[in-house]
């Protein structure tokens, strides 16, 4: 009886390493992590503007439809959600307008209409840092009385925003 060694050679131990190699790349390329954090965050900022939009609409349908009476009913002006002490005109404004002032919603909104108002997932905008006095989302009216919400801080869009 003829006995040969088993084993793999030198070529096919380096093709399966080449093989492997080339697929390691190709899963790292398509799962890319930090895309899909971006666009896990854009998805929650997606939700927390309809969400605002719907409390803000549910207090008009209460009110008669009055609006908060922190909206101002300049369709050239943002504001951004926050508290006016904090300084948070600072930042976003949608195409067109300019960012005057700050919104204060949170007495007319929180508890009643939205269980709190929402903070930007990514938590900062370059210098300034989002917390419950600067929410990273703005509001505006515009000139026929429509309301517009949008984000300050989209990463792979370039808006994300809902009027009605």
């Amino acid at each position: 009886m003829n006995m040969r060694p088993r084993g793999f050679t030198l070529i096919e131990l380096l093709i399966v390493i080449g093989i492997i190699g080339i697929i390691a790349a190709a899963v790292l390329v398509a799962v890319d992590p930090a895309k899909r954090f971006a666009q896990s965050r854009d998805a929650r900022r997606s939700a927390e503007v309809y969400s605002i939009l719907n409390a803000v609409l549910n207090y008009a349908a209460d009110h008669v439809g009055a609006l908060p009476s922190a909206i101002d009913g300049d369709s050239s002006t943002a504001q951004i959600l926050g508290t006016a002490a904090s300084g948070c005109n600072v930042g976003c404004s949608p195409a067109g307008t300019t960012t005057v002032a700050c919104a204060d919603l949170h007495g007319d909104l929180v508890d009643t209409y939205i269980a709190k108002m929402p903070i930007d997932p990514r938590g900062t905008n370059g210098s300034v840092t989002y917390d419950s006095l600067r929410t990273g989302y703005y509001i505006n009216r515009t000139a026929n009385g429509r309301i517009t919400i949008g984000s300050c801080n989209p990463e792979l869009v370039s808006d994300i925003s809902a009027q009605r």
